[in-house]
């Protein structure tokens, strides 16, 4: 032990713990999904406010929101209310941080693209 009593630092990275409350997976979904807060609450029809306050945990989140937010951010009703454990892939996590640093109408566009992709061509 260091002279001061106190424990040296651990050298060992530090492992985010997995979030506890429906607000923080919200938070942690939509920055994962790579949207901010006023983008996010665009596409749920939402008021940014309502956005902010539900990621706090001072504003209850409706079964019909909780599900928007589930197709929104790409997660499921199960993960945001913690009875899920997802782990992200790194190539998600990677493209989250790109599609963060486009223009609100360019990821607008990016966003209808993938719908569209997912869908399948044709169908």
């Amino acid at each position: 032990m260091a002279k001061s009593g106190k424990r040296p630092p651990s050298k060992m990275p530090s492992v985010p713990e997995p979030p506890e409350s429906l607000g923080k997976r919200l938070r942690v979904a939509r920055e994962a999904a790579g949207l901010s807060q006023g983008q996010a609450a665009g596409q749920l029809g939402l008021h940014r406010p309502s956005v902010t306050e539900s990621e706090a945990g001072n504003r209850r989140v409706s079964a019909e929101e909780l599900s928007a937010y589930a197709r929104v951010y790409g997660v499921s009703t199960s993960w945001l209310l913690g009875e899920d454990p997802v782990v992200l892939d790194p190539r998600l996590q990677i493209a989250a941080r790109e599609l963060s640093k486009l223009r609100p109408e360019d990821l607008s566009r990016v966003l209808h693209f993938l719908r569209v992709l997912g869908r399948g061509i044709g169908s």
